[in-house]
């Protein structure tokens, strides 16, 4: 079963019952968490083929809210938990997208905690370049801010001036290039990587 939302619609409420898992087909969505004094913190990005619920959970830990047109494939939550237990692969999978999961929320603690604002920004990008490229890992065509600078501002922890300038620093660079407010090209991936601060090899900074 498909289920279609519009930009800013929430999906599910932290706290309510998990009627439905579902995967991303298209369109990204946020996990943020609201705080007591009424301050939200957004936690994470859902994009496509990412997973919502796990089987087991019966209520949804965080808000899920489209940032974009999304549109999900839906499955009943209890005929899939026993689909599951029923179907070994499937249960890999999930298993596999959990740990991925684990991995992304690692490496968002390290965004948030150690890296400067351009290594925020340049990792962001980075991370939706990726994500959206082909096998042969090259990326076809631009792409597509899945917030706006506000949003990517609560997501990364700095101001909306700061990302702002970080975007035009970049495109000044020649490292990016924007053909309106939310569609731009990355003109230079491997100079991007370079931005972000990440050691890939693992050897000893000089």
């Amino acid at each position: 079963m498909y289920r279609t939302y519009a930009a800013g619609d929430v999906i599910l409420w932290r706290g309510e019952p998990l009627e439905f898992v579902a995967s991303i087909v298209s369109g990204v969505a946020a996990l943020s968490k609201t705080l007591e004094d009424g301050r939200t913190q957004m936690v994470g990005l859902l994009l496509p083929s990412d997973f919502i619920g796990r089987p087991g959970r019966t209520h949804i830990g965080f808000d899920v809210t489209a940032t974009s047109d999304v549109i999900l494939c839906c499955f009943e939550r209890r005929p899939f938990e026993a689909m599951v237990m029923q179907t070994p692969h499937l249960a890999q999978r999930l298993m596999e997208l959990a740990l991925d999961e684990l991995d992304a929320a690692r490496e968002w603690m390290l965004l948030l905690g150690r890296k400067t604002a351009r290594e925020k920004i340049a990792t962001f990008i980075t991370m939706l370049a990726r994500r959206s490229s082909t096998e042969s890992g090259e990326i076809s065509g631009a792409l597509s801010l899945p917030l706006t600078r506000d949003q990517i501002a609560n997501y990364l922890g700095l101001t909306l001036e700061t990302v702002s300038r970080q975007f035009n620093a970049l495109k000044k660079e020649g490292l990016i290039d924007f053909t309106d407010r939310r569609s731009f090209t990355v003109t230079d991936l491997a100079a991007l990587h370079d931005e972000t601060g990440d050691d890939e090899d693992g050897g000893i900074v000089p």
